[in-house]
């Protein structure tokens, strides 16, 4: 899959979580200096001590199993893999931010988790095997089923919205990354060097042999 293609899918929205909620049917001398323990406080810029607070609980807690962790490293893989410009989703730590953003706005929680078991249950009754079971071909075909919801059967309809919203984290997590940005040639505003006025439209104006 097209990395740059990930990029329109920051538009893409999750059509409906009903499907994959039925999907989740189916877990010196001198006084020694007392040196007071560094803390992130609320001094740092734009942070409230709550959302500090928050994001350390936040952290601290796991949601995902080891499985469902390793399903979501290959899926972010497929969908932005190691190139020859820079590395895959999961060097970008992309897994781990997806587990973070689940926490953070829970309502993708149910349909993660609902498309994750769909998943496996999918690949379980073509290929015999979980999703990260099966091989990098099985593993492609059933994305090729997903992976185009114009194109998609109706019965994979779940697959379809659960993709759709592990392919906007995983981009949204890989393009606000030192990897993803670098990727995409962004450099930033930078301060212009004044060289002087270029050579041919001093030349166009007559006005290549003023000194200015």
């Amino acid at each position: 899959m097209n990395r740059r293609d990930s990029l329109k899918a920051l538009g893409l929205t999750a059509i409906s979580t009903t499907v994959l909620l039925e999907a989740c049917k189916q877990p010196e001398t001198k006084t020694p200096e007392v040196v007071a323990p560094k803390e992130e406080t609320a001094t740092e810029a734009g942070r409230e001590q709550w959302e500090i607070d928050r994001d350390k609980r936040l952290k601290a807690e796991t949601y995902f199993n080891k499985h469902e962790m390793a399903t979501i490293t290959v899926l972010a893989d497929i969908i932005i893999p190691k190139d020859n410009v820079s590395g895959s989703a999961s060097d970008a730590k992309v897994p781990e931010f997806i587990e973070f953003i689940v926490k953070d706005i829970p309502e993708h929680k149910t349909p993660m988790r609902g498309g994750l078991k769909w998943l496996d249950v999918y690949c379980f009754n073509k290929f015999g095997k979980s999703f990260i079971d099966a091989s990098a071909t099985q593993q492609i075909s059933i994305i090729d089923e997903i992976a185009y919801p114009k194109k998609a059967k109706p019965e994979v309809q779940a697959g379809v919205t659960f993709f759709n919203r592990m392919r906007s984290l995983t981009a949204s997590g890989f393009y606000t990354t030192e990897i993803g940005v670098k990727d995409i040639g962004y450099a930033g505003n930078a301060p212009n060097q004044w060289t002087g006025v270029p050579e041919d439209v001093l030349k166009q104006y007559g006005m290549q042999n003023v000194k200015i």
